[in-house]
């Protein structure tokens, strides 16, 4: 059994809080068939004085609504109910580090794919999580592969919906990277044009401007992508929406990626290529480190995008 699944605590299910172990769903529940549901993965850090902080908690709820109107998913709560359902998910708990799971999906009725039967079920659940990629990559950046799994096209799946089923094609890139010893996939569109990592948004540097693939492409619109992009502009780093390839990717000075699972996570390696030193270079270095001053409460720097509980 992971970690996760050890913690003690409560899950808000459906505008109640059950003991964690307690929120269960039928094996017959419809998105666990055909993978029809929206989801978000939010952070909490803490604060100095030890209070906790949802980071950008309204435009992850504001995501999480327009995923599931993409769906065509009546979410029975609004978002002020579900912003305070997230913060008292914390309160109950009693975390001040911890990730957030909100997920949208349908329960138990029918099974036929246009089923309209189904109950629309809404769940928060909220537990520690450390670096995805691992402490160690924060450091010293993680080792990635260019998957031969492809990113879908804008005209065959819902790009700027955090869907569920539509992650099966990351978890089989990255499943396959792991088995090489990397750490991380990276993935192309279908043009051949570098879209994103597994769960990440993907950036470049080359000559001191960073770039990254348009919200055009075939990617998530990230929160931390947009809050990176921001942060650059405020530490006056030229920064572009712009498409590339793979192999630009191997002659950049840096490559990082980034996530709210994620954070700002170096890459070193690509494809057994060094990228620039091998080390984190100095322009990731800066946008991590003042991501990692806003998110813990540097005072006067970006605080609307911090949510007390």
């Amino acid at each position: 059994m992971s970690a996760i699944m050890d913690k003690a605590g409560h899950i808000w299910v459906d505008g109640e809080f059950v003991p964690w172990n307690d929120a269960r769903e039928h094996v017959l529940a419809h998105t666990l068939h055909y993978g029809l549901g929206a989801f978000e993965g939010i952070r909490a850090y803490e604060q100095p004085g030890g209070r906790a902080a949802v980071f950008r908690l309204g435009e992850h709820i504001d995501r999480l609504l327009e995923s599931c109107h993409a769906c065509l998913l009546d979410v029975p709560y609004t978002k002020t109910q579900l912003l305070e359902a997230c913060l008292e998910t914390l309160r109950r708990n009693g975390l001040k580090e911890c990730y957030l799971r909100p997920i949208v999906y349908l329960g138990p009725g029918e099974l036929g794919l246009g089923s309209q039967a189904n109950p629309v079920r809404t769940v928060i659940a909220a537990f520690p999580w450390g670096a995805y990629l691992g402490e160690e990559g924060l450091r010293r950046g993680i080792r990635a592969k260019v998957s031969s799994y492809r990113r879908g096209g804008v005209d065959a799946i819902m790009t700027k919906a955090k869907v569920t089923g539509q992650y099966t094609t990351s978890i089989l890139a990255k499943r396959d990277a792991m088995k090489t010893g990397h750490d991380e996939a990276i993935m192309l569109d279908g043009h051949g044009l570098v879209a994103e990592g597994t769960g990440e948004n993907i950036f470049l540097v080359k000559n001191g401007v960073v770039r990254t693939p348009p919200t055009s492409a075939s990617i998530l619109p990230g929160i931390t992508r947009d809050t990176v992009i921001k942060l650059s502009r405020d530490l006056d780093i030229e920064i572009t929406e712009q498409p590339f390839t793979r192999d630009e990717l191997w002659i950049a000075d840096e490559v990082f990626l980034t996530g709210t699972a994620a954070e700002v996570t170096p890459v070193r390696e690509i494809d057994d290529r060094r990228i620039g030193s091998g080390e984190p270079g100095p322009v990731t270095r800066a946008i991590q480190d003042r991501f990692f001053e806003v998110v813990r409460g540097a005072k006067g720097v970006r605080e609307e995008w911090l949510t007390y509980t």
